[in-house]
């Protein structure tokens, strides 16, 4: 067949447009299960896209910072129904958990002090740290296939740990290690490839696909209208609440980390955590195991937990607004500057998508980041563990060297009971983090009405 206009649909966009909205209310599990999702919706019952195809596409999103699963969203949409597919399509997959986690945010901050809801995360907070060492032991397993590779987990793990290197310099210096070491060991330049497996044919052929022309012009349009849409609202609220308000604070903080969040939601949570904790004083440090519970339960990528972090820095410090007013500012702003990126890097980059998946250099240099993702993700587990199973830290200092450490007489034995039922629920009987988040929260609640 001929090659279809370039703004072509390729298929009927409220067809699309209801595919997605059902996709987005099953988008639980982490990023495996919302690929996992879009694999059965997409490639496997509608047929629209092939199995090959849309590895690719995966291919290039893991190149990326954020959240994979929603830029996958994006760049199927956009494949589909070109521009206005990708822009359904990326906002659909998050606005359910948006409006889940805003309205948990609310009860939280509301009744966040009863017996009920104090109980219901002393459930939750135990099993979040057997989740991240759930992702330690998976991402560790599929990303350290060379020794080298686990060195540089180790690297990062320490120079979080022991030395409070910051995050982006940790990425940065294991992407350049990466690409460095590629010239001596060249299988660095390669990662894992699919088991060939085409899967069903698709109805929709490759060459009946969305595409268009890589010109300049066409990624200098983008490019300025991307920065635009994402920095517009950051300067309204400096023009309306002040240059020095909350809310621009955590929309040009949440803005950079939006670009280093390479490796999925785990890997950044520890440089958030410590910023927004430490830094900024946003909110307390078991406050963001609870964000992380919260995120758990709710459909839409990890990454929504900053979402509770700005809700609780506004709330509490929100300026000339109300505070109901300012936690609703604040957690729509950094939601905002959080996900418009992706549709900015998918937009300027899907039509260059087959140089960079031959670009061996570039490949090798996302390996060595991988590898020291592991690290970072276990950084951010014994930051859980530290300040969910012991109830003070105190922080040690030598030179260079600044660790927090439990003060070990404060250990809680619920929590540790809990921690440890979680790790057998998920690593011993392979249970879903929801049901294990699940059965946590209903023993948290009912140890605190019966004591």
């Amino acid at each position: 067949m001929g090659s279809p206009r370039a703004h072509a649909d390729v298929v009927p966009l409220p067809e699309a447009t209801r595919t997605w909205f059902a996709i987005s209310w099953q988008t639980f599990g982490g990023p495996a299960g919302q690929i996992a999702v879009m694999q059965h919706h997409l490639v496997d019952q509608k047929r629209w896209i092939g199995q090959r195809r849309f590895l690719h596409a995966l291919n290039y999103c893991m190149l990326l910072p954020g959240p994979e699963a929603q830029q996958l969203a994006i760049y199927t949409g956009w494949l589909l129904n070109g521009l206005r597919g990708g822009l359904i399509a990326g906002t659909l997959f998050v606005l359910p958990g948006i409006l889940a986690l805003l309205g948990l945010t609310v009860l939280y901050l509301a009744a966040g002090t009863t017996d009920v809801v104090s109980g219901l995360f002393a459930g939750l907070a135990p099993a979040v740290i057997a989740i991240v060492v759930q992702a330690v032991q998976r991402v560790g397993r599929r990303a350290l296939a060379h020794p080298l590779l686990v060195a540089l987990a180790v690297a990062s793990f320490v120079a979080l740990t022991v030395f409070a290197v910051p995050f982006p310099v940790v990425v940065l210096a294991a992407g350049a290690a990466g690409w460095l070491a590629a010239r001596w060991l060249p299988a660095l330049r390669v990662l894992g490839r699919d088991d060939g497996d085409d899967g069903p044919p698709p109805l929709v052929s490759d060459d009946a696909l969305h595409h268009d022309p890589p010109t300049p012009r066409r990624a200098v349009v983008i490019v300025a209208v991307g920065l635009v849409v994402w920095f517009t609202p950051v300067a309204l609220a400096a023009l309306l609440l002040g240059a020095d308000s909350v809310y621009v604070d955590q929309g040009l903080f949440f803005s950079g980390a939006a670009l280093v969040t390479f490796g999925g939601a785990y890997a950044v949570l520890a440089y958030v955590a410590q910023q927004a904790v430490d830094v900024y004083g946003w909110l307390a440090p078991g406050e963001m195991v609870n964000g992380l519970a919260l995120a758990e339960t709710t459909p839409g990528p990890l990454i929504m937990v900053v979402q509770f972090v700005a809700g609780l820095g506004a709330y509490r410090d929100p300026g000339a607004l109300d505070p109901w007013a300012g936690m609703l500012v604040g957690s729509l702003l950094v939601t905002w500057v959080t996900f418009v990126p992706c549709f900015l890097f998918i937009f300027l980059g899907a039509p260059y998508v087959e140089r960079l998946r031959h670009h061996h250099h570039l490949t090798a240099a996302l390996t060595g980041i991988t590898a020291a993702v592991v690290g970072v993700i276990a950084s951010l587990a014994v930051y859980f563990a530290v300040h969910t199973l012991f109830d003070a830290t105190r922080t040690f200092t030598w030179g260079p060297v600044a660790v927090e450490l439990p003060v070990l007489g404060s250990w809680d034995p619920l929590a540790f009971g809990l921690t440890t039922l979680a790790l057998g629920l998920l690593l011993g009987r392979g249970w879903s983090p929801l049901r294990t988040l699940g059965v946590c929260a209903a023993l948290g609640l009912v140890v605190a009405l019966v004591g």
